[in-house]
């Protein structure tokens, strides 16, 4: 399969480590791009939830692309999340092609562009952590549910219903955890003079035009890869959303699979650098 060129591809909410996690449609996805920058845009790896009994080969192989595409020459920009905030603790290292930081700014065709996970904006993270970390495990348990359900919907030949998203939507609704995330941002963006702000966090893939009285911004979300498994790209002055369709994607062939040794390879062989 040709690999398509990507100037910019961003990437959030991967949750490696989770049930819910779909990295081997990651893998299909990553394989199948040649970015010039790969912005992984918090929440990749889960380590909120990490278990050392659940952390499927397939989540390692997502880790090892990463880390094959930087030494091919890809510039990888790992931005925090609230998820994996222990990261914070190396915001602004670089590691050869790799950097770790909290918020990103981009100049892109004259135009700035402002990256960062969003939970800053998320009450429940700043005010009761211990409440969005006790959420975070109730969320796994509802996607394995979801999955059980759907397994039972499609037996029946009926179309899949995600428990997860209309739960969360009216949960978040209730108990105010996000207030118009959405405005705050752009209207962020705007006072700042960006004319992009791109977020993750809240798993609601979204390209809209943002206007206030005192200007306008595209305020873009990557979405995620537990639901509704997405991805933003830029090439050619455009943003575009892209929906992962399987159908589309060439499966690799059993042999390719190098597995845990080459991946403990590549950090090593990474951290000489």
């Amino acid at each position: 399969m040709k690999k398509r060129k990507v100037e910019i591809a961003v990437i959030s909410d991967v949750h490696l480590g989770t049930f819910g996690c779909h990295a081997k449609e990651l893998l299909l996805y990553l394989n199948s791009i040649k970015p010039e920058k790969l912005i992984l845009n918090g929440d990749i790896v889960d380590i909120w939830q990490f278990r050392k009994r659940y952390f499927p080969k397939a989540h390692l192989e997502v880790i090892k692309k990463i880390i094959d595409l930087s030494a091919k020459g890809t510039e990888v920009i790992y931005i925090t999340g609230n998820h994996d905030e222990m990261l914070r603790k190396f915001s602004d290292i670089s590691m050869g092609k790799i950097a770790v930081v909290d918020k990103l700014v981009l100049k892109l065709d004259g135009k700035k562009a402002w990256f960062f996970h969003g939970d800053v904006f998320d009450a429940s993270i700043q005010n009761a952590k211990w409440i969005a970390k006790l959420g975070g495990w109730g969320y796994d348990l509802l996607i394995l549910i979801n999955q059980f359900l759907n397994w039972w919907l499609l037996l029946f030949k009926k179309e899949k219903f995600s428990l997860s998203k209309k739960i969360k939507n009216s949960v978040k609704k209730a108990i105010k955890y996000i207030q118009d995330f959405e405005q705050v941002a752009s209207d962020l963006a705007i006072e700042k003079g960006y004319k992009y702000v791109i977020c993750g966090h809240i798993h609601q893939p979204q390209i809209v035009r943002k206007v206030n009285k005192f200007g306008t911004c595209l305020y873009l979300n990557s979405g995620d890869w537990v639901e509704n498994l997405t991805s933003l790209e830029y090439n050619d002055k455009r943003w575009k959303l892209i929906t992962f369709n399987e159908d589309e994607y060439e499966t690799p062939k059993k042999n390719q699979d190098k597995g845990m040794q080459d991946l403990l390879a590549a950090i090593t062989i990474t951290s000489k650098k």
